[in-house]
This record gives structure tokens, C-alpha cells and sequence, in this order.
């Protein structure tokens, strides 16, 4: 977080304590579903003050059907409002506050009124009315200890204000924080590595560059990798795109980039899977934490409607199991990298263990694998520490994806295992318990640029994740132990049939002769029914055998358990 004339928590801490007016009326996990849209709105109210009247009259006068470009003109800004009410004139009536203030959020430019709505707002506003809050709550918005006017707080600190006060609310729902909040470090760490080696945009050209977020919540990877960027290099230029399916935390998103002074146009509201709203559309960058185990039975129909279309659409390589839509998520993203020829792209999406091997040869999970590692868009897989997210104690893993490799990398996957880079959080949020800091977010970032082979770096070859699977047959014998022939062929015995992986990189004949025939001499390969499978065990390549103690001190051990009991017992039989 960076250092200001504005401190940072301490004005996060003045709005939240906004939110002891409403005890009682609300528990203390609904307090973000009034704080979150009303911080939102007076910021906008704030900002639009000096043009304010401008606006209202320039609407009085404009007699034309589109107003929006011109009023957005006047108003200096990407949204507007035409009520004649400010926060401060709803406080002269207090009588007509509720119809007030429902009129003055009417006056928004369209682009404001959706995010109100989406924060299903509304039903707050009757509630706060009814309890006789919202002249109260207006009242503690607009007074100066929670000024938000920018010639007090630039887009920048009222960015990271937001983001705490969004941070609150998910700790408020630890349940299900994880579902919309990727803890700040572990997108600091995508983003490090994202930008790794990328001359390009961290030179001091005024480049514009492009970011897409498939799942982007309530837009934490797209705002950290904004404001990463923009301590690199403040002339160049991330424009964010992102789509996401829950209302409140796509309204989160957007108002998180208007209030930081940003186009919000290109956050979209819809389903990912079945209503791809950048449908064609290539980006430089690409950022996620997609839903792990979440199933995609709704989507189903379109989905395989699209498969329908092979590699004319996003799942030509094919699909995971109907339980867990993760890896649909993960030919999302490859779908839109640009192409070599217009630079290629990088990304990083983070993924349970499941994706590294579930599913058998010729399965759609393998299939998957198979086309990332054929294409040789693997550039490396990162084993992130447990218990680091909110809403999950289990494995996790960055997946960095280009094909814009450099040649060093090429034909090659770097497996980094970070489990032991992390430091034990003094109190538990939900399930983290543990933070990555600064030092081992640079200590992966150096071992991902560095690409050699250390005791935590493996580097592969992409076909070492690759195997045959061949199905091994032995004959059918009859009755009197002959073999059965048929047409001259032998018949192979369906309950004697065996599979075994043989690794691409090792000749199947020759694997065949060296670890089959010598157990089963009469043994064949049925070569019509074998498959390629991709499997990536991470753990098997970072196992460490640990030697169990000797007999001695284990005996030693028991005997010492053994007297503590007895003594014990003593005690209880007295």
C-alpha cells in the first residue's frame, strides 16, 4: 500500500464506522450492502461537485436525444449526474429524504445507475427509510470527517480506500470471501511474474497495452496489475477488460475503476461459460482466479454447442468433468491470446491440484493438457503455500501460460515448488492462515526469471508429461488350454486385459520387451487401442523421502508415554 498525505486505514476506518449507526437494523455481515454503494456514490458525488451545475443546466438546454457524450463532456468525467440534489441538499429536507434521494440517484449517467442497481440498492433505501436510518447514514457521508473530494484524496488513495473497505466486507462473509477476493500478495505475484522480461510496456514508451480477467470479481486483478504497472512505468497505459456473473460483485468491480478515474466500459455483467462477451476479442495480458469445483450443468447445452464448432470456438480441445468448470475457464483464457504474429500474449490463472492430472488418457481433462503442452503454452506451473485464501485450506497452483516463449524456454516447463514460502498469519481469516511476503513474492519472481534448476526449480521437456497408454492382450484358451483362433487370429481373453503408461519419451516396443514379455511371454499390443495422455505429478517431482526414526527410539518413546500414563492412572485411582 503506498505512502500518502492520506492515511490509507485510517480513512477506511471513518467510513466503515459508519456502519455502527446501523446496529440492530442490520448484523454486522450486511453492513458492506449499505457502506459499499454509499461510499461509491457520495465519492462520485464529491467529484462531480465543480461541474455540477454546469451539468444540470447544459441537460435544461440540450434538447436532443442523445445527451450522454455531451453531458460527459461538460462533466469533465465518464459519468454524470443531473439531479439538482447533492448529498449536502437531500440533508435541507429532511421529510422528503427517501423520494429525494431516489430522484437524485435517478439523475446518474446510465453507465452509475447500474451499478446501483446491480447493488440491488434499492431494497436498502426503503429498509434504511423505514428504520429511520437514511437521513442519518446521508448525514455521516456527507460530513468532513469523510471528505472524499479529489483535491483531498486522489483517484489513487481512493482506490486503495475502496479496496479496504471491499476487504472488510469480504472478512465480514468468510464463508465465501474466496469467491469473489484473491488475496492481495498472490496478485501481486501473478503480476510480477505476468510482466517478467516484458521490456515492451515496463520501457518508457507511452504503450497501451490490454488485460482481461474471465472471472474478474470484484476486479482485485485487474486494479493491482493497474497500479503495479503504473509504479513501473506512469506512461504506460493497461486497459482492463472483465466479465463477471454475480451482480454485486461485478457492481464492486466496476465502481472500483470509475472511482479510480478509469473507463469501466469494458467490465461486462454475464456468464463467462455460456455468454462470452468479448467473443473474438485478443488481449495482451490475462489474469484469473476462476471458481474451483464449481459445475457447469446450467452452461451445459452451450457449451457443447460450441465444441460443436472445434477449434472455431473456445473448447476445440475439450471438456473437463460436468463437476468442475475450472479448466473451461482455462480454454477461455487461451482463446484469447493474440496471435505470434501481433506479439502473443502471457497469462496466469490459478488452479486447485486437480487440472495437473486428473482425468485418463484420451479424457477431456488430458485432451486439455494435451493441446497446451503440444503447442507449447506452458511456461511454468507454481505451487503456491496452503491455507492462503479465504473460502480454502487446499493445493493451489499458478498456471503461466505464453506463446510468446523466449528461446530458452522453448519446448520447456519450469515446475517451482513454493510451499515453504510463507509466513504464519497472527490471526486467521477463515481458512488463511498463512500471507506470502514481499521477500518471497521477489524470491519466486527471481526463480521464475532465473529458469534453472534448483532444489525448488525442475525443468521439463514438454513430452515428459506425456505417455501411451497401450492395452496389453493375452489369449483366449479353450477348454482343453489351446489357444482360441478365429480366422487365423488369436482371440484375446477380455479378463487377462491389461493397460500400461509407456512415457513418450521411451520407445514403445522396446518398453514393451524390457517390462512386459519377460512376465508375459505370450503377451501382444493391441496398437488400435492406444492413446496419448498428459499427466503433470507435481508433488512426485519435489518428494523428499523421509527415513523413519529406528526401532530404538521409537521403543524409547513408548516407554517414556508409558510412565507418564502410569502416573496418570495413579493419580485417578487414588
Amino acid at each position: 500500500m503506498p505512502t500518502s498525505h492520506v492515511n490509507i486505514n485510517e480513512k477506511a476506518n471513518l467510513i466503515w464506522s459508519i456502519a455502527d449507526k446501523l446496529t440492530g437494523p442490520y448484523k454486522p455481515h450486511e453492513y458492506g450492502e449499505v457502506i459499499l454503494p454509499l461510499t461509491v456514490i457520495y465519492r462520485f458525488d464529491c467529484i462531480l461537485e465543480k461541474t455540477k451545475e454546469a451539468v444540470v443546466q447544459k441537460n435544461k438546454e440540450l434538447n436532443v436525444a442523445v445527451k450522454d457524450p455531451l453531458l460527459r463532456k461538460v462533466s469533465s468525467q465518464s459519468f454524470y449526474n443531473t439531479s439538482p440534489y447533492t448529498f449536502k441538499k437531500l440533508l435541507d429536507d429532511p421529510d422528503n429524504i427517501e423520494s429525494n434521494f431516489r430522484s437524485y440517484l435517478n439523475g446518474f449517467s446510465e453507465n452509475v445507475r447500474n451499478i446501483i442497481e446491480r447493488f440491488k440498492f434499492d431494497n436498502q433505501i426503503g429498509y434504511l427509510s423505514e428504520k429511520n436510518l437514511l437521513y442519518i447514514v446521508l448525514k455521516e457521508f456527507a460530513s468532513p470527517k469523510a471528505d472524499m473530494h479529489p483535491d483531498k484524496i486522489s483517484n489513487i488513495e481512493m482506490g486503495y480506500i475502496f479496496e479496504e473497505i471491499i476487504r472488510r466486507f469480504s472478512e465480514s462473509h468468510n464463508e465465501d470471501a474466496g469467491q469473489h477476493y484473491t488475496p492481495r500478495e498472490v496478485i501481486e505475484l501473478m503480476v510480477n511474474i505476468l510482466f517478467t522480461d516484458d521490456s515492451d510496456i515496463l520501457s518508457g514508451n507511452a504503450v497501451a497495452k490490454t488485460l482481461y480477467d474471465p472471472a474478474c470479481g470484484t476486479g482485485g486483478m485487474l486494479t493491482v496489475a493497474e497500479d503495479y504497472l503504473r509504479r513501473l512505468n506512469n506512461k504506460a497505459q493497461l486497459i482492463c477488460f472483465g466479465q463477471e456473473i454475480n451482480p454485486q460483485t461485478y457492481a464492486i468491480c466496476k465502481s472500483d475503476i470509475l472511482i479510480k478515474g478509469a473507463n469501466a466500459d469494458y467490465i461486462k455483467e454475464a456468464n463467462t461459460l455460456s455468454d462470452d462477451m468479448f467473443e473474438d476479442v485478443k488481449f495482451d495480458y490475462i489474469l484469473s482466479n476462476p471458481p474451483f469445483g464449481r459445475e457447469w450443468k446450467n452452461e451445459k447445452d452451450s457449451i457443447e454447442k460450441e465444441q460443436k464448432q472445434g477449434f472455431a470456438g473456445r473448447f476445440g480441445p475439450g471438456v473437463p468433468s460436468i463437476s468442475d468448470s475450472q479448466m473451461l475457464f482455462l480454454l477461455t483464457a487461451i482463446s484469447k491470446m493474440k496471435d505470434e504474429k501481433e506479439g502473443g500474449s502471457r497469462m496466469a490463472i490459478i488452479h486447485n491440484g486437480s487440472p495437473l492430472f486428473t482425468g485418463d488418457a484420451g479424457s477431456g481433462p488430458s485432451e486439455i493438457r494435451r493441446y497446451i503442452l503440444e503447442n507449447d503454452l506452458l511456461e511454468a506451473i507454481i505451487a503456491l503455500p496452503n491455507d492462503i485464501f479465504y473460502n480454502t485450506g487446499i493445493a493451489t497452483y499458478i498456471w503461466v501460460l505464453s506463446n510468446k516463449k523466449p528461446s530458452h524456454r522453448k519446448g520447456k516447463v519450469q515446475l517451482i515448488n513454493a510451499t515453504d514460502m510463507y509466513e504464519k498469519r497472527r490471526k486467521s481469516l477463515g481458512n488463511k492462515r498463512n500471507d506470502i511476503p514481499k521477500k518471497y513474492i521477489d524470491e519466486i519472481t527471481k526463480i521464475f526469471g532465473d529458469f534453472k534448476e534448483t532444489e525448488v526449480s525442475k525443468i521439463f521437456k514438454n513430452e515428459e508429461f506425456g505417455y501411451s497408454k497401450i492395452v496389453v492382450e493375452r489369449p483366449l484358451l479353450d477348454d482343453s488350454g489351446k489357444v482360441v483362433l478365429k480366422k487365423g487370429e488369436k482371440q484375446p481373453d477380455s479378463n487377462l486385459r491389461d493397460t500400461e503408461n509407456v512415457p513418450l519419451t521411451d520407445d514403445i516396443d522396446s518398453y514393451f520387451e524390457r517390462e512386459v514379455l519377460p512376465f508375459a511371454a505370450d503377451a501382444w499390443i493391441d496398437k488400435s487401442k492406444t492413446k496419448i495422455g498428459y499427466e503433470i505429478p507435481f508433488t512426485r517431482y519435489f518428494y523428499k523421502y523421509t527415513p523413519p526414526k529406528p526401532s530404538s527410539e521409537i521403543m524409547k518413546e513408548i516407554m517414556e508415554v508409558e510412565k507418564e500414563l502410569e502416573g496418570t492412572l495413579k493419580e485417578v485411582f487414588k
